[in-house]
């Protein structure tokens, strides 16, 4: 896959998430959370939440994901929403 191949599938991949209506479970959402943010190269502190707990859940996953390039973070984003639409129940 190309680079410009990974954007398309990329942005198709955000639209059917922010599209879907009912919620993610938690360990997914926050998968999907920091590959994005990852991918846009969109990081920031989330330690401006109120929750502290939300917080340092999206701090760690953060964490986790720092490691990828902005193309490997848009392919798990993929993977981890086309895994969730396929097999979700």
């Amino acid at each position: 896959m190309t680079s410009q191949e990974i954007d398309i599938a990329f942005k198709k991949a955000v639209e059917s998430v922010n599209r879907h209506k009912e919620p993610f479970p938690a360990d997914t959402l926050l998968k999907l959370y920091a590959y994005y943010k990852r991918a846009t190269n969109s990081w920031h502190n989330p330690s401006n939440t109120k929750k502290k707990l939300i917080s340092a859940f999206k701090t760690n996953a953060l964490f986790q994901a720092q490691h990828l390039t902005q193309d490997q973070a848009k392919l798990e984003y993929i993977e981890t929403s086309t895994h969730y639409f396929l097999y979700r129940k």
